[in-house]
């Protein structure tokens, strides 16, 4: 389980409680838990109970709620709270703007308990007349609602990944001598999926047997499929077919109709076979990733050309926007240094948050001074490591950058991303962003929408103007690999490479473990045909420098 499921947990329960006016002490107990489990550098499920005990904040009593959830799946406490809770509560507290309070007044005073009612009482403006809303405050709620109404029944692909790994490693376990693999959206390595596909020998009787002995799971069977549903998880769909063909149904489940039927329309699909490798063998064709199997892999208009080599984890070769304690970083500037030299990397461009977000410690003047500093020193220390200076700099509303031309020619790098005002209409937004691509000192373009996947759209913008104008001012367009906004969209991928605009697959590391998060950037990349050419941080250290060198003003 990973941590952010479980820092969800403890959310979920200190809402509830407060929903309920319980103990404001625990409320906040519990609330601190969460926080500091999403913090950790490392997964709880690595820690031991001394260390795990240790981490200030978390005490005897939260430790035994952690590991009861690790060991069960489920923790007491909330499972008490849960039973006084009227379920479609907790539909409206995943409504952005609602909080625990606010969705107390609600229920108490409008008696609403569920989407529907709140979605229906937005329309008839009856949230108005309650104390600590208004209109402005009933709109944005509407505006949430369908957005969460669109998202209902999704999850992380990180999330979803592992989750998979492990329910295949337990079947296997449980039944050795079958074949087992992941198919489906998850196998595609969709950025957001709605249930787990399982490709497996093991016939349905066995499966539902196995399924039927354990509590808390509802299973559905269908036409060679068994559906298993359990609360809080993805639902899973378990195929069951023959040795003879599995192969064969291994790469029809994990294409999507569109592909399949593109597919299909031009090429043969053999029977007997091996592998999955042998359908493109017989057709003379190269062998297509999975991740690749979408209605989008038709536009490359391949005409017998060989695929390109697709982008892997192995072919970056620097960190590039990362987070330090100088900001709100979980670790010092050494320390993320030291954690990407560890994974085998050349550099660390550290690019902190700049004056303007003072929620994030953002580096004021002489703080900018001080860090470049601290930069030079470790860079003695380190070499032939290097630490490139860097800042994320807040676009303003009217897209200029919030640092000087005087400060921002002192960085290597310069990211700029928009981090507040995101209520403006697609003119307005796209106005905004290409006034910063614009700006001279602009290396980057960082998360370009600002999306959180399910949990916030991405301001609206007109993608290829902004492409358009990055390939104009040679200004490098990110693919945010943190797996809650892989932004830029991996749709729009290949129209920036067909434009000639660089793209930067880059951790957003707020910690040294988050450095891992590129392999969720590469595959998302991986879906759009990506090669590390076409990738700044596959560049070297020394091919970086030389690429910064060139365009310096």
């Amino acid at each position: 389980m990973l941590n952010t499921v479980i820092a969800d947990r403890f959310t979920l329960l200190a809402q509830l409680m407060e929903l309920h006016g319980e103990d404001p002490f625990r409320i906040k107990t519990y609330t601190n838990v969460a926080y500091t489990i999403e913090k950790l550098p490392t997964e709880v499920t690595e820690m031991t109970d001394a260390d795990l005990f240790g981490v200030k904040g978390i005490g005897a009593s939260t430790g035994k709620k952690i590991r009861e959830l690790l060991a069960t799946g489920s923790m007491g406490a909330l499972e008490d709270v849960l039973q006084k809770t009227p379920p479609g509560l907790l539909k409206l507290l995943q409504v952005k703007g609602l909080g625990a309070k606010k969705v107390a007044v609600i229920w108490h005073e409008l008696g609403i308990e569920s989407l529907p009612e709140l979605e229906y009482a937005c329309n008839e403006n009856r949230l108005v007349t309650l104390k600590g809303f208004g209109a402005k405050t009933q709109s944005a709620i509407l505006e949430s609602i369908n957005f969460l109404i669109q998202s209902e029944g999704f999850w992380l692909y990180a999330e979803a990944k592992q989750l998979s790994d492990e329910l295949i490693e337990a079947l296997k376990t449980q039944f050795p001598y079958e074949l087992w693999q992941p198919t489906g959206a998850v196998r595609r390595q969709e950025d957001t999926l709605a249930q787990l596909d399982i490709l497996t020998t093991c016939s349905l009787s066995l499966l539902h047997a196995h399924y039927a002995k354990m509590e808390g799971y509802t299973l559905v069977e269908g036409q060679g499929c068994l559906l298993v549903a359990q609360p809080q998880y993805p639902k899973v769909n378990i195929i069951s077919v023959s040795k003879e063909i599995y192969y064969r149904q291994w790469f029809v489940t994990t294409c999507t109709d569109d592909f399949l039927a593109s597919f299909t329309a031009k090429y043969k699909l053999p029977d007997a076979i091996d592998a999955e490798e042998d359908i493109f063998k017989a057709n003379g064709i190269d062998y297509i990733p999975a991740a690749m199997r979408n209605g989008v892999f038709f536009a490359f208009e391949l005409n017998d050309k060989p695929l390109p080599k697709l982008i892997e984890v192995a072919d970056i070769k620097g960190v590039i926007h990362s987070h330090s304690t100088w900001s709100d970083g979980s670790h010092t500037l050494l320390e993320m240094a030291e954690g990407a030299k560890k994974r085998g990397l050349q550099y660390l461009v550290i690019t902190d948050h700049s004056q303007t977000a003072v929620y994030a410690n953002g580096l004021k003047l002489e703080r900018v001074a001080e860090q470049h500093a601290e930069i030079e020193r470790l860079n003695r220390q380190l070499a032939p490591f290097k630490i490139l200076k860097g800042i994320e700099s807040d676009i303003l509303v009217d897209g200029n950058l919030d640092y000087t031309p005087e400060v921002l020619q002192t960085f290597d790098v310069v990211i700029a991303s928009v981090h507040s005002g995101f209520k403006m209409d697609e003119e307005r937004a796209t106005q905004r962003l290409i006034t910063a691509i614009a700006n001279p000192y602009t290396t980057i373009l960082g998360h370009p929408t600002g999306r959180i996947l399910l949990g916030r759209a991405g301001y609206p913008i007109n993608h290829k103007a902004i492409i358009d104008a990055c390939a104009i001012h040679n200004v490098v367009i990110e693919i945010n690999a943190n797996p809650h906004r892989l932004d830029l969209d991996w749709t729009w991928v290949t129209y920036a490479m067909q434009k000639g605009v660089l793209l930067s697959i880059n951790p957003d590391a707020h910690h040294i473990n988050g450095i891992d998060d590129i392999k969720w950037g590469v595959a998302a990349a991986q879906k759009a045909g990506l090669t590390a050419a076409c990738n700044l941080s596959s560049f070297t250290l020394e091919e970086l420098e030389v690429y910064l060198a060139k365009r310096r003003f």
